[in-house]
């Protein structure tokens, strides 16, 4: 079950819908962006263009992408969705 975000401001500083910039981290050669991609699609429908961008060590990559959100309870759902891959380690 996935776990609300608790007291979030985005109501208050955002106007929907917007673009809104996600950052996930996780494990690199795992087709990081090909699992968020296919989490992302059937909430939130779109052409993505990610930014991936690899660690110093290659270890991880970082995976920045623009999403248009409806709503605060959208942001909300796309952080648990993406975050709760298993391949994921953080998620801003």
């Amino acid at each position: 079950m996935a776990t609300p975000v608790k007291n979030t401001k985005f109501d208050e500083y955002l106007e929907y819908p917007c673009p809104f910039t996600f950052r996930v981290m996780g494990l690199a050669n795992v087709n990081l962006t090909d699992q968020i991609l296919t989490k992302l699609q059937p909430i939130a429908p779109g052409d993505y263009a990610p930014k991936v961008k690899p660690s110093s060590k290659g270890n991880y990559e970082s995976v920045s992408l623009v999403v248009t959100v409806t709503s605060g309870t959208h942001i909300e759902e796309i952080y648990n969705v993406i975050s709760a891959i298993d391949d994921v380690r953080h998620m801003l």
